[in-house]
Protein backbone atom coordinates (compact mmCIF):
# COMPACT_ATOMS: atom_id res chain seq x y z
CA UNK A 1 0.00 0.00 0.00
CA UNK A 2 1.46 3.32 -0.88
CA UNK A 3 0.83 5.83 1.99
CA UNK A 4 1.42 8.59 0.01
CA UNK A 5 -2.22 8.09 -2.15
CA UNK A 6 -4.04 7.63 0.91
CA UNK A 7 -6.56 10.51 0.53
CA UNK A 8 -5.65 12.61 3.89
CA UNK A 9 -2.01 12.18 3.15
CA UNK A 10 -2.45 12.99 -0.55
CA UNK A 11 -4.10 16.33 0.22
CA UNK A 12 -1.63 16.95 3.14
CA UNK A 13 0.94 16.33 0.82
CA UNK A 14 -0.83 18.97 -1.83
CA UNK A 15 -1.24 21.62 0.84
CA UNK A 16 2.69 21.01 1.70
CA UNK A 17 3.49 21.13 -1.92
CA UNK A 18 1.53 24.60 -3.09
CA UNK A 19 3.57 25.95 0.47
CA UNK A 20 6.77 25.06 -1.31
CA UNK A 21 5.83 26.40 -4.40
CA UNK A 22 4.92 29.59 -2.93
CA UNK A 23 8.53 29.62 -0.98
CA UNK A 24 9.96 29.13 -4.39
CA UNK A 25 8.34 32.45 -5.64
CA UNK A 26 9.34 34.38 -2.71
CA UNK A 27 12.97 33.47 -3.04
CA UNK A 28 13.00 34.10 -7.21
CA UNK A 29 14.30 37.30 -7.06
CA UNK A 30 17.16 36.47 -4.31
CA UNK A 31 18.17 33.08 -5.59
CA UNK A 32 17.12 33.58 -9.33
CA UNK A 33 17.21 29.73 -10.31
CA UNK A 34 18.07 28.27 -7.50
CA UNK A 35 14.91 29.32 -5.73
CA UNK A 36 13.20 26.06 -5.73
CA UNK A 37 16.53 24.42 -4.02
CA UNK A 38 16.54 27.32 -1.78
CA UNK A 39 12.87 26.73 -0.57
CA UNK A 40 13.62 22.99 0.39
CA UNK A 41 16.36 23.92 2.72
CA UNK A 42 13.40 26.99 4.10
CA UNK A 43 10.83 24.31 4.32
CA UNK A 44 13.15 22.05 6.17
CA UNK A 45 14.18 24.51 8.46
CA UNK A 46 10.70 25.63 9.20
CA UNK A 47 9.60 22.06 9.71
CA UNK A 48 12.73 21.40 12.26
CA UNK A 49 11.85 24.79 13.80
CA UNK A 50 8.46 23.18 14.40
CA UNK A 51 10.16 20.15 16.21
CA UNK A 52 12.35 21.99 17.97
CA UNK A 53 10.31 20.47 21.86
CA UNK A 54 10.69 17.33 20.28
CA UNK A 55 14.24 17.77 20.26
CA UNK A 56 14.01 19.03 23.54
CA UNK A 57 12.32 16.05 24.58
CA UNK A 58 15.00 14.04 24.03
CA UNK A 59 17.83 16.20 25.04
CA UNK A 60 16.11 15.81 28.92
CA UNK A 61 15.59 12.04 28.60
CA UNK A 62 19.40 11.73 27.29
CA UNK A 63 20.60 13.76 30.15
CA UNK A 64 18.46 11.54 32.74
CA UNK A 65 19.81 8.44 31.02
CA UNK A 66 23.39 9.35 31.48
CA UNK A 67 22.70 10.74 34.93
CA UNK A 68 20.85 7.43 36.11
CA UNK A 69 23.65 5.02 33.95
CA UNK A 70 25.90 4.01 37.09
CA UNK A 71 23.03 3.34 39.44
CA UNK A 72 21.31 1.04 36.90
CA UNK A 73 24.79 -0.50 36.28
CA UNK A 74 24.87 -0.99 40.26
CA UNK A 75 21.06 -2.32 40.43
CA UNK A 76 22.51 -4.75 37.88
CA UNK A 77 25.36 -5.76 39.57
CA UNK A 78 23.54 -6.19 43.12
CA UNK A 79 19.99 -8.03 41.56
CA UNK A 80 22.07 -9.81 38.72
CA UNK A 81 20.50 -13.32 39.82
CA UNK A 82 17.22 -12.14 40.66
CA UNK A 83 15.51 -10.70 37.51
CA UNK A 84 11.88 -9.85 39.01
CA UNK A 85 13.93 -7.84 42.18
CA UNK A 86 16.10 -5.91 39.57
CA UNK A 87 12.99 -4.99 37.82
CA UNK A 88 10.92 -3.84 40.54
CA UNK A 89 14.34 -1.77 41.77
CA UNK A 90 15.31 -0.30 38.56
CA UNK A 91 11.56 0.81 38.23
CA UNK A 92 11.21 2.37 42.09
CA UNK A 93 14.70 4.12 40.77
CA UNK A 94 13.01 5.60 38.42
CA UNK A 95 9.69 6.60 40.26
CA UNK A 96 11.75 8.04 42.88
CA UNK A 97 13.55 10.24 39.73
CA UNK A 98 10.08 11.20 38.38
CA UNK A 99 11.70 10.02 35.42
CA UNK A 100 10.46 7.17 32.47
CA UNK A 101 12.61 4.20 30.49
CA UNK A 102 10.43 5.97 27.92
CA UNK A 103 10.96 9.29 28.12
CA UNK A 104 11.52 10.95 24.63
CA UNK A 105 10.45 7.80 23.06
CA UNK A 106 6.71 9.45 22.01
CA UNK A 107 7.81 12.56 20.75
CA UNK A 108 10.47 11.06 18.83
CA UNK A 109 7.32 8.51 17.52
CA UNK A 110 4.95 11.69 17.14
CA UNK A 111 7.71 13.26 14.74
CA UNK A 112 8.21 10.48 12.02
CA UNK A 113 5.02 11.42 10.47
CA UNK A 114 5.73 14.52 9.91
CA UNK A 115 9.54 14.11 8.51
CA UNK A 116 8.15 11.56 6.62
CA UNK A 117 5.21 13.61 4.86
CA UNK A 118 7.80 16.06 4.46
CA UNK A 119 10.09 13.84 2.46
CA UNK A 120 7.67 12.63 0.09
CA UNK A 121 7.70 16.21 -1.09
CA UNK A 122 10.89 15.34 -2.32
CA UNK A 123 11.34 12.01 -3.83
CA UNK A 124 7.36 11.57 -5.72
CA UNK A 125 6.67 12.37 -9.22
CA UNK A 126 3.21 12.89 -8.46
CA UNK A 127 1.36 14.48 -5.93
CA UNK A 128 -2.34 13.91 -5.59
CA UNK A 129 -3.19 13.05 -9.16
CA UNK A 130 -0.46 16.07 -10.47
CA UNK A 131 3.55 16.12 -11.35
CA UNK A 132 5.43 17.54 -8.60
CA UNK A 133 6.70 20.33 -10.55
CA UNK A 134 9.57 20.38 -7.87
CA UNK A 135 11.98 18.07 -9.61
CA UNK A 136 11.84 19.63 -13.08
CA UNK A 137 13.54 22.40 -11.27
CA UNK A 138 17.13 23.26 -11.39
CA UNK A 139 20.37 23.92 -9.06
CA UNK A 140 23.60 25.27 -10.77
CA UNK A 141 22.83 23.07 -13.67
CA UNK A 142 21.45 19.83 -11.88
CA UNK A 143 18.08 18.94 -11.76
CA UNK A 144 16.02 17.99 -8.58
CA UNK A 145 14.86 15.12 -10.20
CA UNK A 146 17.45 13.36 -11.00
CA UNK A 147 20.48 11.79 -8.27
CA UNK A 148 24.19 11.19 -7.98
CA UNK A 149 23.36 7.45 -8.95
CA UNK A 150 21.91 8.08 -11.70
CA UNK A 151 24.55 11.06 -13.18
CA UNK A 152 27.13 9.13 -12.57
CA UNK A 153 25.63 6.52 -14.70
CA UNK A 154 24.56 8.75 -17.41
CA UNK A 155 28.52 9.86 -17.26
CA UNK A 156 30.35 6.78 -17.72
CA UNK A 157 27.53 5.17 -20.32
CA UNK A 158 27.57 8.19 -21.97
CA UNK A 159 23.52 7.74 -22.28
CA UNK A 160 21.68 10.93 -21.75
CA UNK A 161 20.34 11.52 -17.93
CA UNK A 162 17.71 10.31 -16.58
CA UNK A 163 15.46 11.49 -13.60
CA UNK A 164 15.30 9.09 -10.52
CA UNK A 165 12.33 9.90 -9.46
CA UNK A 166 9.83 8.22 -12.06
CA UNK A 167 9.59 11.14 -13.87
CA UNK A 168 9.61 10.62 -18.08
CA UNK A 169 11.92 13.22 -18.91
CA UNK A 170 14.29 15.64 -17.76
CA UNK A 171 13.75 18.70 -19.17
CA UNK A 172 15.80 20.43 -21.57
CA UNK A 173 18.29 17.15 -21.99
CA UNK A 174 20.56 18.57 -19.40
CA UNK A 175 23.77 17.35 -19.20
CA UNK A 176 25.25 14.97 -16.80
CA UNK A 177 28.83 16.12 -15.71
CA UNK A 178 26.83 19.50 -13.78
CA UNK A 179 24.77 17.08 -12.19
CA UNK A 180 27.61 14.72 -11.15
CA UNK A 181 29.70 17.49 -9.44
CA UNK A 182 26.53 19.11 -7.58
CA UNK A 183 25.14 16.05 -6.53
CA UNK A 184 29.06 14.61 -5.12
CA UNK A 185 29.13 18.01 -3.33
CA UNK A 186 25.76 17.08 -1.51
CA UNK A 187 27.18 13.53 -1.06
CA UNK A 188 30.41 14.65 0.45
CA UNK A 189 29.00 17.37 2.56
CA UNK A 190 26.48 15.12 3.85
CA UNK A 191 29.01 12.60 4.75
CA UNK A 192 31.11 15.01 6.85
CA UNK A 193 27.82 15.81 8.62
CA UNK A 194 27.30 12.24 9.21
CA UNK A 195 31.08 11.56 10.62
CA UNK A 196 30.59 14.61 12.88
CA UNK A 197 26.78 13.00 14.36
CA UNK A 198 29.17 9.54 14.64
CA UNK A 199 31.52 11.90 17.12
CA UNK A 200 28.95 13.75 18.77
CA UNK A 201 26.75 10.20 19.51
CA UNK A 202 29.70 8.98 21.27
CA UNK A 203 29.97 11.93 22.81
CA UNK A 204 27.19 12.23 24.53
CA UNK A 205 26.71 8.12 25.36
CA UNK A 206 26.53 7.43 29.04
CA UNK A 207 30.09 6.97 30.52
CA UNK A 208 30.66 3.11 31.26
CA UNK A 209 31.01 1.92 34.54
CA UNK A 210 34.23 0.01 35.08
CA UNK A 211 33.34 -3.54 36.25
CA UNK A 212 35.63 -4.71 39.78
CA UNK A 213 38.17 -7.22 38.17
CA UNK A 214 38.75 -10.43 40.01
CA UNK A 215 41.73 -10.03 42.49
CA UNK A 216 42.26 -6.65 42.04
CA UNK A 217 42.53 -4.56 45.48
CA UNK A 218 42.59 -1.12 43.71
CA UNK A 219 38.78 -1.20 43.06
CA UNK A 220 37.05 1.98 44.29
CA UNK A 221 34.42 0.89 46.81
CA UNK A 222 35.45 -2.72 47.06
CA UNK A 223 34.71 -2.70 50.61
CA UNK A 224 31.70 -2.48 50.07
CA UNK A 225 30.51 -5.35 49.08
CA UNK A 226 32.79 -8.24 48.75
CA UNK A 227 30.86 -10.41 46.58
CA UNK A 228 31.80 -7.76 43.47
CA UNK A 229 34.77 -9.41 43.29
CA UNK A 230 34.01 -12.71 42.21
CA UNK A 231 34.79 -14.01 38.78
CA UNK A 232 31.24 -13.59 37.39
CA UNK A 233 31.86 -10.13 37.95
CA UNK A 234 34.80 -10.11 35.71
CA UNK A 235 33.34 -11.99 33.05
CA UNK A 236 30.57 -9.84 31.74
CA UNK A 237 33.18 -8.01 30.27
CA UNK A 238 35.76 -7.40 32.07
CA UNK A 239 37.20 -3.24 32.50
CA UNK A 240 35.03 -0.64 30.65
CA UNK A 241 31.66 -3.04 30.75
CA UNK A 242 28.93 -2.34 32.34
CA UNK A 243 28.26 -5.24 35.24
CA UNK A 244 25.50 -7.58 34.37
CA UNK A 245 26.15 -6.52 30.75
CA UNK A 246 28.02 -8.23 28.14
CA UNK A 247 31.20 -5.96 26.90
CA UNK A 248 29.66 -5.24 23.29
CA UNK A 249 26.10 -4.24 24.95
CA UNK A 250 27.52 -2.14 27.91
CA UNK A 251 27.96 2.26 27.49
CA UNK A 252 30.46 2.36 24.73
CA UNK A 253 31.17 -1.44 24.04
CA UNK A 254 30.87 -2.90 20.83
CA UNK A 255 27.51 -2.61 19.58
CA UNK A 256 26.89 0.80 20.83
CA UNK A 257 29.85 1.89 18.70
CA UNK A 258 28.49 0.13 15.39
CA UNK A 259 25.37 1.72 15.78
CA UNK A 260 27.40 4.92 16.20
CA UNK A 261 28.07 4.48 12.30
CA UNK A 262 24.39 4.47 11.41
CA UNK A 263 24.40 8.06 9.89
CA UNK A 264 26.81 6.78 7.23
CA UNK A 265 23.81 4.88 5.97
CA UNK A 266 22.19 8.62 5.15
CA UNK A 267 24.67 9.22 2.85
CA UNK A 268 24.21 5.62 0.71
CA UNK A 269 20.12 6.44 0.33
CA UNK A 270 21.05 10.19 -0.98
CA UNK A 271 23.03 8.80 -3.42
CA UNK A 272 19.86 7.21 -4.99
CA UNK A 273 17.59 10.02 -4.24
CA UNK A 274 16.64 12.86 -6.22
CA UNK A 275 18.85 15.67 -5.69
CA UNK A 276 15.93 17.76 -3.81
CA UNK A 277 15.60 14.52 -1.13
CA UNK A 278 19.38 14.59 -0.94
CA UNK A 279 19.59 18.43 -0.04
CA UNK A 280 16.57 17.75 2.26
CA UNK A 281 18.60 15.01 4.83
CA UNK A 282 21.80 17.38 4.51
CA UNK A 283 19.90 20.05 6.14
CA UNK A 284 18.11 18.21 8.03
CA UNK A 285 20.77 16.04 9.39
CA UNK A 286 23.14 19.03 10.35
CA UNK A 287 20.31 20.53 11.87
CA UNK A 288 20.00 17.75 14.19
CA UNK A 289 23.75 17.27 14.77
CA UNK A 290 23.73 20.70 15.85
CA UNK A 291 20.60 20.59 17.93
CA UNK A 292 21.91 17.98 19.95
CA UNK A 293 24.99 19.36 20.59
CA UNK A 294 23.35 22.93 21.64
CA UNK A 295 21.03 21.37 23.82
CA UNK A 296 23.41 18.93 25.51
CA UNK A 297 25.22 22.33 26.59
CA UNK A 298 21.95 24.18 28.03
CA UNK A 299 20.05 21.16 29.46
CA UNK A 300 21.20 20.29 32.80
Amino acid sequence: MNIYAFGPVAAALDAASTVLQFLSSVLQPLAGGASAALAVVALTVLVRLVLIPVGVSQARAQRMRTRLAPRLAELQRRHRRDPQRLQRETMALYAAENASPLAGCLPLLLQAPVLSLVYGLFILPTINGHPNVLLTEWLLGAPLGTSFAAALSAVVSGHPLQASAGLAVLPGSPDALPALLVTGVVLVLLAAVALVSRRVTLALAPVPVVAPVSGSSSVSGSSSGSGSSSGSGSSAGGPGAAPGLPAALAPGGGLQRALSWLPLMTVVIAAFVPLAAALYLLVTTTWTVAERALLHRLIR
